[in-house]
């Protein structure tokens, strides 16, 4: 792991973010050859939701877990009483297999299953109280899945109240949580904003019938309406709708019904993503193959037709993916320099220690990352024993948080600062693919000239220490 994973970052990132999106054709872009550079940085990518990205962490064996503890408890201590810290529950449960799904889940229409994980969930919460020093003050909190509404009203009362129980809400904290818009009752909501919820984030994908069908995400327009009418006379304050794109059978008509409809429901925040076809890792994806997939120019196309109609509504290009309404705190955030981002994606509250309860969620406390069983059934047993756990995990040195914060400031403020600590750990090849990159007139150099050293002691002098 080395910093050309941060001029992976520039190329994927400042490409899609400030050519590809913003211009979407040659026509007074200023950058020649669009069309070629298209092909040249169209590769896959992470979403950068950490540093170094998981399949890079040392297994479980390997993972030494009272570092972990005293890394806990170093970061909790540091900042619990000012900042808070994030808490992310993960709900794997879901009654149906949406074929595009690459989340950890299970698929089940027994019920009966709630119960013990939410008592699994409140014995590994408890082991965690017993490490830290203090209540937690919880500045965000936030449930995925899975689907979360596959558990029952009474069900998230009993295991939300119990664990707020034993903490403290944060005075600007944001709750939110994922929903499937079919298992979403009002009582559900109604349930949820009692506890302090004020954000819902539903995942739609596409509304085409078509599209629904193969992808087996079936339900309906007024479905939808329903849930978010009834979320805002509760008084939900931001909605979000999930949207992807390059899903089998998609095209421009659907993508174009698809975001009208968005527009006439006017969500607070959207997530477009791009679809990601691994039929050889999640084996639902089987249903369909790659002939029932948009090409690459196809599904270029969706998305340039997706995104012009969100900025033709209304909409501001947050950043990767993200789109929100000028009035929403996650816009607000960007332009006042204050958007983060963690393995929940953009966020406004600037936490540094996300505790992850659940199998296979992930844990962040700045300078460590953790990750915990994936089985629901194998991470119970290991949680009733009375140990944290943990499958998986890294720990930062130096080099991977100077490159961390340098990619997280590029996906959220748009810029990074070159420093002659981070140049030191920067190679001669990332080091000239920075410089093509401001020969193709992807990014600028602006600021002071830095002379400095590469990371194989070679002089460089770099134009400008700020990259936008």
């Amino acid at each position: 792991i080395n910093a050309e994973y941060m001029g992976h970052l520039l190329s994927v990132y400042f490409f899609s973010n400030c050519c590809l999106m913003a211009c979407g054709n040659k026509s007074g872009c200023g950058i020649p050859d669009l069309e070629e550079l298209i092909q040249k940085y169209d590769v896959p990518a992470p979403r950068y939701t950490s540093y170094p990205t998981v399949p890079y962490w040392t297994a479980t064996n390997d993972v030494p877990v009272n570092q972990w503890i005293e890394s806990v408890k170093l970061c909790f201590n540091e900042t619990n009483p000012t900042m808070g810290i994030s808490v992310y529950i993960h709900l794997p449960y879901c009654e149906s297999l949406c074929t595009y799904c690459a989340c950890n889940k299970v698929i089940t229409k027994y019920h009966r299953v709630e119960e013990p994980y939410i008592e699994a969930l409140l014995q590994e919460w408890n082991l965690y109280l017993n490490i830290l020093s203090d209540i937690p003050v919880i500045r965000e909190l936030h449930l995925g899945g899975g689907t979360p509404t596959f558990f029952s009203p009474t069900n998230l009362h009993n295991l939300l109240s119990k664990l707020l129980a034993k903490s403290k809400l944060h005075p600007q904290h944001e709750l939110s949580f994922e929903a499937h818009p079919n298992s979403t009752t009002t009582e559900h909501l109604q349930v949820l904003y009692d506890l302090g919820f004020r954000r819902l984030s539903l995942g739609i994908q596409d509304f085409d019938p078509t599209v629904q069908d193969i992808v087996n995400r079936i339900q309906t327009y007024e479905t939808v309406e329903q849930v978010v009418d009834t979320a805002r006379k509760i008084g939900y304050s931001s909605i979000n709708f999930d949207l992807i794109y390059g899903l089998p059978k998609q095209n421009l008509d659907s993508v174009r019904m698809t975001i009208g409809l968005v527009g006439q429901l006017r969500p607070d925040r959207i997530a477009y993503y791009s679809y990601g076809h691994v039929p050889w890792a999640k084996t639902q994806q089987r249903k369909f193959s790659e002939e029932d997939l948009p090409s690459k120019n196809d599904k270029r196309a969706l998305y340039e037709l997706g995104k012009s109609m969100l900025l033709e509504m209304g909409y501001e290009d947050v950043g990767m993916d993200h789109f929100s309404l000028p009035s929403d705190s996650l816009l607000h955030a960007k332009r006042e320099g204050k958007l983060h981002r963690n393995f929940m994606g953009y966020c406004t509250t600037p936490t540094k220690m996300v505790l992850a309860l659940g199998a296979s969620s992930i844990s962040d406390v700045e300078n460590a990352y953790i990750q915990n069983e994936k089985d629901p059934e194998i991470y119970k047993k290991i949680v009733s024993k009375g140990e944290l756990p943990i499958i998986k995990g890294h720990f930062l040195n130096e080099e991977d948080l100077l490159l961390r914060r340098t990619i997280f400031d590029i996906a959220c403020l748009g810029k990074a600062t070159l420093t002659t600590e981070l140049m030191k750990y920067i190679n001669a090849n990332t080091y000239n693919e920075i410089m093509n990159m401001k020969k193709e007139g992807i990014i600028e150099l602006k600021g002071e000239p830095l002379s400095t050293k590469l990371e194989n002691g070679e002089d460089c002098l770099v134009d400008g220490m700020c990259i936008v």
